[in-house]
């Protein structure tokens, strides 16, 4: 985890300092395969070069950004769970628990749909369009 010590020192409120370290812990732990970096100011985790899930804090939320495909395939899921999504990102209030088990889907699932992706990002033309 000290490859996010930086980005996390910098999150100001503690309660928000802790849940971000908590969620970025419970992803490098269940998914030990996964590479944890810092991209764009902003922690993320690789499998084989290719992007699988990333992560960004906001005033009332931290935000999820498993790709277009991610977000696509399980926003039934994401709505019955009571998050908001956009195209790009999913919402995770502050004040409510995070749904581990929804998160370990969509990461699970990115991996196995980038299994054989080549790129850091899906290209246009794959599940992502």
């Amino acid at each position: 985890m000290t490859v996010f010590a930086d980005y996390l020192a910098r999150i100001d409120q503690p309660e928000h300092q802790e849940r971000m370290e908590k969620v970025l812990a419970w992803v490098t732990e269940q998914f030990p395969e996964l590479k944890p970096r810092i991209a764009w100011n902003q922690p993320m985790f690789t499998d084989h070069g290719t992007f699988i899930i990333g992560f960004s804090v906001a005033k009332h939320h931290f935000a999820v950004s498993p790709e277009l495909a991610g977000i696509s395939h399980f926003s039934d899921e994401i709505k019955k769970a009571g998050y908001e999504h956009t195209k790009m990102l999913i919402r995770f209030p502050w004040d409510r628990p995070v749904d581990f088990s929804l998160l370990e889907k969509i990461i699970a699932f990115n991996i196995q749909d980038k299994a054989d992706c080549a790129t850091f990002w899906r290209k246009r033309g794959n599940t992502d369009d």
